[in-house]
């Protein structure tokens, strides 16, 4: 389980039909997601983009940039697709899905799907969960977060508390460490900072 990183992408580390939201992701919270394990060929060749981006950015880092720091920018859609071959890749069973939406000013909206299934929790935790949250994203040099500022299970407004009990449930299922959403995590080698435009995601580096 690699609940670090997930919980970074909802990030990080991470619901209803509430204002803030944008009507279709409440739709897709509904409707229980998409089958994260399917990528369609253009979703591939987004997710490859993102790679040979993250590829750049490692090889650019190890030189001093001449004319000051350096930034390159990914769309929404890019990102979405190289989330969602990550969860392929990783071959995740608890994240099954996750889709962002990028605004200015470092805000973000997403909706996650937790599929809990084959682990043995208290009955109150739901198996299967759709998670909407709004949020922003805070970084500091070579780390980031996210700020929740919204999060629903369901139609049920919910606390992070609430999110951070079941990862620690899950966690010590596991013996893995528990971590919590506020928690800071370090950005790929070479990237030190990341910034939202709307519909674009930008990392300095």
């Amino acid at each position: 389980m690699r609940l670090s990183r997930i919980a970074f992408f909802m990030a990080g580390v991470c619901l209803a039909l509430m204002p803030i939201l944008l009507p279709e992701i409440a739709a897709q919270a509904a409707a229980g997601g998409q089958d994260a394990s399917r990528l369609t060929p253009e979703q591939r060749v987004d997710a490859e983009t993102v790679l040979k981006v993250i590829e750049k950015i490692r090889a650019e880092s190890a030189t001093v940039p001449a004319g000051g720091p350096r930034s390159v920018a990914i769309s929404e859609r890019e990102l979405n697709a190289y989330i969602a071959h990550r969860i392929e890749a990783d071959k995740e069973e608890i994240l099954t899905d996750l889709r962002l939406k990028l605004f200015a000013e470092n805000r973000i909206e997403g909706l996650a799907v937790v599929d809990l299934r084959n682990r043995k929790l208290p009955a109150f935790i739901k198996p299967m969960m759709n998670i909407v949250f709004a949020g922003v994203i805070e970084s500091r040099p070579g780390e980031a977060r996210i700020r929740f500022e919204s999060l629903y299970l369901e139609q049920q407004r919910i606390q992070t508390s609430f999110v951070d009990f079941v990862i620690a449930a899950v966690s010590e299922l596991d013996g893995t460490e528990p971590i919590r959403l506020d928690d800071w995590y370090a950005l790929p080698y070479g990237i030190s900072g990341l910034e939202t435009q709307r519909g674009r995601l930008v990392a300095a580096y």
